[in-house]
């Protein structure tokens, strides 16, 4: 086979005020790299705590060009469908499509005017960490404003597929090795800031660090959120 495959779990952990330590949730992804410089991510994602309870898969096809062409999700919250989609980017239209279908927003089919933007915003870690492969770190420390377009602005993804719109700024700050579960690793530590006036989705997301391998596969190793949400994100296996 021409294509490679990159594959790990990441657990969630909180570390909210007697929960410190304890496993909320986890992350099973896996990447295919194929020979043209395509990737395809897919990602089982599920998140104990809070309630209500999401379940999420999802997979995204990234071209060679580092552009964004088309996201599949399916949601479930607290055991019950919560939605289903497709986003499709046309590159030479500058167009999104949206496909999907949710018991609060029945069908729903809708096509925005996109112009330039940077990438899909996924919601699983290990999306959010391959993502940092748009910052040129030959440039040294630096931040990036970032635009988005996502199936859901809520901060686990947990409303049903529509096409929505974020910019966040993220920061690299530098070259930096950590030790997980999975083993140790020489990273680049990143940072997504969200410095909107409205904040994404309505509420500020909090200052979310990241630390992702050094190479090519930009797979992340640790990400750390604290503010209302207080959650750890540790790789635990990885297999390439």
């Amino acid at each position: 086979m021409k294509h490679r495959t990159v594959s790990g779990k990441i657990r969630y952990t909180s570390m909210k005020p007697g929960r410190e330590g304890q496993t909320r949730g986890r992350e099973n992804f896996t990447f295919t790299h194929h020979a043209d410089g395509s990737v395809i991510m897919s990602a089982h994602c599920e998140i104990e705590e809070p309630d209500p309870t999401v379940l999420r898969n999802i997979i995204c096809h990234i071209g060679p060009d580092r552009k964004p062409h088309n996201l599949l999700v399916h949601l479930t919250l607290g055991d019950d469908f919560l939605g289903s989609g497709w986003m499709r980017y046309d590159q030479a239209a500058g167009t999104i499509t949206c496909e999907s279908y949710g018991p609060s927003i029945g069908r729903n089919s809708e096509t925005r005017a996109a112009g330039e933007f940077d990438a899909f915003g996924t919601h699983p870690v290990v999306g959010d960490g391959f993502t940092t492969r748009l910052l040129d770190i030959a440039q040294g420390p630096h931040r990036r404003r970032l635009r988005f377009f996502l199936p859901s602005p809520d901060h686990r993804g947990a409303t049903a597929p529509q096409i929505a719109e974020v910019e966040m700024v993220m920061e690299y700050v530098g070259e930096e090795e950590k030790t997980v579960e999975a083993g140790t690793f020489a990273c680049r530590h990143y940072r997504y800031v969200d410095d909107s006036a409205e904040g994404m989705g309505g509420e500020r997301h909090p200052d979310f660090d990241m630390w992702v391998t050094a190479d090519a596969d930009s797979v992340l190793v640790y990400g750390s959120i604290d503010g209302y949400m207080m959650n750890r994100y540790e790789l635990v296996e990885l297999n390439r």
